[in-house]
C-alpha cells in the first residue's frame, strides 16, 4: 500500500494489457468496481481512497524510471511515478493522482520508507470510486503493476 491509512479500495480494470490481477490481502474495506469495458482483469488496477494530508510512500523497493505530470483524459493535469521493482526488470509499478512529487528519475526508493508524494489529490471530476466513499469524497491514489513484456494494444481513442 502506498498509504498507511485508507478509507476504501476500489479495484477496476487497468488500461494496459500487461497489468497483473492484484490479490486482495489484509484489506478491511474494498470492492470491485463495475466494468469499464477495457478487457483486462477486474482487479488489475486499484483506486486507494485516502486523506488529503496522508503522505504517499513507496509500496515497494525499486528505482524510479519515470515521474512527472501528464494530461489526464485530455483535460486535467495529473502527477505520476513509475517504479521498477528491485529484482523484477521489465515490471513497472505505476502510481497516479497525487500532489507534491518528492522523487525523480534514478532515485532508489524503499518500501514504506521513501515518500514519493506529499498527499493524494482530489480529482476535478466525480470518479467511479467516489460512489463508495464518504461525502465529500477524499482523494484517491491509483496503483497498477505492469509486465512490460506483454504488448499493450493501441488506444482506440486516438489520443488528445
Amino acid at each position: 500500500m502506498p498509504v498507511s491509512r485508507y478509507e476504501t479500495v476500489g479495484f477496476h480494470e487497468s488500461g494496459h494489457d500487461g497489468a497483473f490481477q492484484l490479490e486482495v490481502v489484509n484489506l478491511d474495506d474494498w470492492s470491485t468496481l463495475a466494468s469499464r469495458g477495457r478487457g483486462t482483469g477486474s482487479r488489475t488496477a486499484a483506486d486507494i481512497v485516502t486523506r488529503v494530508d496522508e503522505p504517499v510512500m513507496a509500496p515497494i523497493d525499486g528505482t524510479v524510471i519515470r515521474a512527472g505530470s501528464y494530461t489526464l483524459y485530455c483535460d486535467h493535469t495529473d502527477n505520476f511515478v513509475v517504479i521498477e521493482p528491485s529484482g523484477r526488470p521489465g515490471w513497472e509499478l505505476k502510481i497516479f493522482h497525487f500532489s507534491g512529487l518528492q522523487v525523480g528519475v534514478g532515485d532508489e526508493v524503499i518500501a514504506s520508507d521513501t515518500m514519493i508524494a506529499t498527499g493524494g489529490r482530489i480529482l476535478p471530476f466525480v470518479s467511479q470510486v467516489d460512489e463508495f466513499t464518504a461525502e465529500p469524497s477524499n482523494p484517491h491514489v491509483h496503483l497498477e503493476v505492469i509486465d512490460t513484456s506483454i504488448p499493450d494494444r493501441p488506444s482506440s481513442g486516438g489520443g488528445c
